[in-house]
């Protein structure tokens, strides 16, 4: 867990680069006052800065994407552990095809009458539709 930093690298580093040194050659999960300690000693600064430091330290473990918080205070490096994703598709089963060329459509043999019971009716309101002109297939070719 002990690593050793070179002058520019103690003035280069942050925290959290010198907690992933860390992490990176114990290979196992550690306590965050443990880690931050030794972050503290690889960096060579007072236990004062500890005690000033810890919640900074814990804000940006939190923040940064390359560690993860596992249980009872232990954090890890993210790329130690595989995340599993379960999709489950309700429709697995179902096959769809849908194939437009050999679907025929015809629509003379829809019924395109509509007819309303008296509490269905439309109201008698103006809906725009008065000056409405329906085309026949015929109709449509000559135009």
């Amino acid at each position: 867990m002990k690593i050793k930093l070179t002058q520019e690298e103690i003035d280069t580093k942050s925290y959290d680069d010198v907690a992933y040194l860390i992490l990176e050659s114990s290979k196992k999960k550690i306590k965050i006052q443990e880690l931050f300690k030794s972050v503290i000693k690889a960096m060579k600064l007072s236990e004062e800065e500890f005690t000033n430091d810890i919640a900074d330290f814990f804000e940006l473990l939190i923040t940064d994407k390359r560690f993860i918080m596992l249980e009872n205070g232990y954090w890890d490096l993210k790329i130690n552990h595989n995340t599993k994703v379960l999709l489950e598709d309700e429709e697995e089963d179902e096959e769809i095809d849908i194939n437009l060329e050999e679907e025929e459509i015809d629509i003379e043999e829809e019924d395109t009458e509509i007819n309303y019971d008296e509490d269905d009716s439309p109201d008698d309101e103006d809906d725009g539709l008065e000056n409405l002109i329906v085309l026949d297939e015929e109709d449509q070719e000559n135009i």
